[in-house]
């Protein structure tokens, strides 16, 4: 083979764990990318990585339908690592043995370790992990070594030193492996032996000149929400092409408090970028009466968006040779894709920009983020010079306020969510939480209660406190805030917010629920 890029592919087995994987080898900083398991030894070759993870997955390697691998990939000599049942399927295939024995393990567990490896080397005689197992793996394949065990794994990890191939029973890419992350650079810097080139500089010169190339000296528009995502997308896209990028803000009557001015602030005046406000609310709401769906409400907004955008095109080419921008920037991150169903997982919910795009697209998409996490779009947008105060904003889904609402989008219901989320931010802030949260909002369940209010009943709307810890937002934990926080923004809702007379707290962590309620 010819010399390899430094590129590690992670082949999903259909958990989503392989983002989790894909994020702690970019943690290495190597760039990573996520394949299906359908893709074939040809298309490996093709692509040629310095190294290749396969991962976990929900099903027995005897189940039928599981997933499987092109036997090929095992000739190409690259450094194969396999992750729970990654390990039981390479495990198999070479010749070794995975059975049922009806004694899984799920949670902390110990592993003790028999003998020394290139993967575990300095490693301690035992280690805390984190299993997740049915089937256990009794025999190593042949030229493969057991090293470490648990009671009910023989084979907690082995390894084939001469091939390059190893496997690891638990998930070292979970923050519950003591050793986990060791691990996973052992195999990339040592095994693979692949630097670590991937930073935020190298992402910045690398998607400018992808977008050079894409643009060209077309015009371009950028989708401009006002949140971390799209503000980092328009300014990697005006690094590349400068005046040929025109920003638009669409004010949809979704948005939180004060966002336009800020939007403005930022990008006319700061960056000195094109800047177009179009002010659409009258049309979100018409558009939306009655509907009540989630799914729909995100198509809904996602097409009016897109009609918007073209109408803005065709203006800016009016008098012109040309039609107008051809190309859209949107803020469009990796976990956006995956939920909105990409092949490796199931479709949880549609992205507006993503399954809420209609067919009859009259621009080609610019997604310069699109292949990035949130951590790592931060940083670019520091390195960027976008202030700490947007590039530290909590993240805002693209359709508003309306996936907030649960139930039929109103002006009545949308300003009082808008002000009630203003209050819960700002007493977040005050107690010095807010960088430490992923989110935290308001949330108006389209029904109404009874209460009482200087002696006399109220019928009014609820508001839910929700508020989750995360890493990158594909799971996630609701937020242990204090008592004393919770009452003052109880009390600020209730005596500051007309039209609610009543406050819940969301205990639910992602799985099973998720961040957004809609």
């Amino acid at each position: 083979m010819s010399q390899s890029s430094d590129t590690v592919l992670v082949v999903d087995f259909g958990a989503q764990y392989a983002q989790l994987i894909a994020r702690r080898v970019r943690e290495a900083h190597v760039f990573s990318e996520i394949v299906q398991s359908s893709i074939s030894a040809e298309a490996i070759a093709k692509r040629n990585p310095s190294a290749i993870i396969f991962s976990g997955g929900p099903k027995s390697v005897y189940e039928e339908g599981a997933p499987s691998i092109d036997q090929g990939i095992y000739d190409l000599g690259i450094p194969l690592l396999g992750i729970c049942y990654g390990a039981q399927l390479m495990a198999r295939d070479l010749g070794g043995t995975v059975e049922a024995t009806g004694r899984g393990e799920y949670g902390r567990t110990t592993i003790d370790v028999q003998q020394s490896a290139r993967l575990i080397e300095g490693w301690p005689g035992s280690s805390t992990v984190w299993m997740s197992h049915g089937d256990s793996i009794t025999q190593a394949p042949p030229g493969a070594v057991a090293i470490a065990s648990t009671p009910e794994a023989p084979v907690a990890i082995y390894a084939d030193d001469e091939h390059r191939r190893y496997g690891v029973q638990f998930h070292p890419e979970v923050a519950h492996t003591e050793r986990g992350q060791d691990l996973l650079v052992t195999f990339l810097r040592e095994i693979a032996e692949l630097p670590p080139r991937w930073t935020h500089t190298s992402i910045i010169e690398s998607e400018v000149a992808k977008i050079q190339a894409q643009i060209g000296t077309e015009q371009v528009l950028c989708a401009l929400s006002g949140g971390v995502d799209s503000a980092v997308a328009a300014a990697l896209v005006h690094k590349a092409v400068g005046d040929q990028l025109t920003c638009v803000f669409v004010d949809t009557g979704l948005m939180r408090s004060n966002e336009a001015d800020q939007v403005e602030e930022t990008f006319r005046r700061q960056f000195n970028i094109e800047l177009i406000h179009v002010k659409a609310a009258d049309r979100f709401f018409d558009a939306l009466e009655g509907v009540t769906d989630p799914e729909r409400k995100r198509k809904i907004i996602g097409e009016l968006f897109i009609r918007i955008f073209e109408e803005v095109a065709r203006d800016l080419g009016a008098g012109t040779k040309g039609s107008g921008p051809r190309f859209l920037v949107q803020g469009t991150l990796y976990p956006d894709v995956i939920e909105s169903g990409s092949g490796h997982a199931a479709n949880i919910k549609s992205h507006h920009n993503v399954g809420g795009l209609p067919e009859d697209l009259d621009f080609e998409l610019c997604e310069p983020l699109r292949d990035l996490f949130k951590d790592e779009v931060r940083a670019v947008g520091e390195e960027l010079g976008l202030p700490e105060s947007l590039v530290w904003r909590q993240p805002f889904p693209g359709p508003g306020l309306a996936v907030r609402i649960v139930g039929e989008v109103t002006r009545e219901r949308a300003e009082i969510l808008r002000n009630a989320d203003f209050v819960v931010v700002d007493e977040i802030r005050k107690a010095g939480l807010y960088r430490d949260l992923w989110q935290s909002f308001a949330v108006l369940p389209a029904v109404r209660t009874v209460g009482v209010m200087g002696d006399g009943r109220t019928y009014a709307y609820p508001i839910v406190i929700r508020a989750v810890t995360s890493d990158d937002a594909m799971t996630a934990d609701w937020a242990r805030l204090p008592y004393d926080l919770l009452e003052t923004i109880a009390n600020r809702l209730i005596n500051e917010v007309d039209g609610v007379n009543r406050v819940a707290l969301d205990i639910t962590s992602k799985p099973p629920g998720t961040i957004e309620w809609e």
